[in-house]
């Protein structure tokens, strides 16, 4: 595949199929959705699945990256999963091996480079980065290793953490791994591909969230458990705040647990509005806490109502625990439909 000359070894991105033009920009996105597939067959029609089920976390773009023996596969545009792929191209997307996500953004620079995965090649292989979350060390990162020769290709924070890999100096790509992952300060749920192998990890004080489910002798993380249903995969367990793990070849290796926060620190949001009602968050049912949020509602401000009705469609579950509080009919006022 032909790469820009611009951008010499050891860092130089892969080439992606564009199906659109974005607007895009690298403000925070604190609603995304990440997954990563390991040793299933048609690894992308699972990471499309899983996509599709993490919708609701991203709509302005989505993304599919695999690796066979013939190398990287690479496919994302503007739009929801199924604007974005039909099943002939995921027919092109080889291999057991995927790494997807699903972008959540406002409006900015036109740059599908932004879109993920974030796409790079390097001394050691073929690396796909999706991410969840916002460093919030990024521009001091980003300055250093500009001054130190380092070519930014996007906007976005992201793509620090592959400068990070590449210019580590360690012997074994996971040890490169590690080490990079030891600069990040800020929320993030990353799902990391370097050929054939996954890479997952999770910020210290488990501000998103990020799960590994497991299909036969398969492997998925993903960051919510509706991502897994889709699959029929089991739920394996939470990552852990601060873990890192390995996926390859039907293993999944602990690498390492970064130091831990003092007090971990998961985003409110996911129970209250992010996450859908259906997954389950830290071991949480969230159609149960919306329920007991909407109850408590009821407790704490008492109304004499004849209908409830919830806005937006994440209210579902509250505004039904409100309405049985207080003895009223739960009525569809509004609905947003994702088409």
């Amino acid at each position: 595949m032909k790469q820009p000359s611009e951008l010499p070894e050891p860092f130089t991105p892969t080439v992606s199929m564009e199906r659109a033009s974005l607007q895009m920009d690298d403000r925070p996105r604190e609603e995304c959705g990440v997954v990563g597939v390991s040793g299933l067959d048609s690894a992308a029609e699972s990471a499309f699945l899983s996509l599709y089920a993490l919708q609701h976390r991203g709509q302005e773009a989505a993304g599919i990256f695999t690796f066979d023996e013939d190398g990287p596969h690479v496919l994302k545009g503007a739009g929801l999963v199924g604007d974005v792929f039909d099943k002939w191209s995921l027919r092109k997307l080889l291999g057991r091996t995927a790494v997807g996500h699903v972008r959540y953004s406002t409006a900015g620079e036109n740059n599908l480079d932004n879109v993920q995965p974030i796409i790079a090649r390097y001394s050691r292989g073929d690396i796909a980065l999706a991410h969840n979350g916002n460093l919030t060390n990024h521009f001091d990162l980003r300055k250093r290793l500009v001054d130190e020769g380092a070519i930014f290709r996007t906007t976005s924070d992201s793509e620090t953490l592959i400068h990070l890999i590449a210019k580590s100096r360690h012997d074994s790509i996971d040890a490169q791994v590690d080490d990079a992952l030891t600069h990040l300060e800020g929320a993030y749920s990353i799902v990391l591909a370097i050929d054939n192998v996954i890479y997952a990890a999770r910020d210290p004080r488990g501000f998103r969230p990020l799960v590994l489910g497991q299909k036969g002798e398969g492997h998925i993380v993903a960051s919510e458990t509706c991502a897994l249903d889709i699959l029929g995969a089991d739920f394996v367990r939470d990552v852990e705040p601060g873990e890192v793990i390995k996926i390859v070849d039907g293993t999944v290796e602990k690498l390492r647990s970064l130091p831990s926060a003092d007090q971990p620190a998961p985003c409110v949001f996911e129970l209250v509005y992010f996450a859908r009602p259906d997954s389950r968050i830290s071991g949480i049912s969230v159609d149960r806490a919306r329920r007991a949020f909407g109850r408590r509602l009821a407790k704490e401000h008492p109304v004499q109502a004849d209908s409830v009705i919830a806005v937006p469609d994440s209210a579902n579950s509250a505004a039904l625990g409100f309405a049985n509080a207080v003895e009223s009919l739960l009525s569809w006022g509004c609905s947003g439909t994702i088409t």
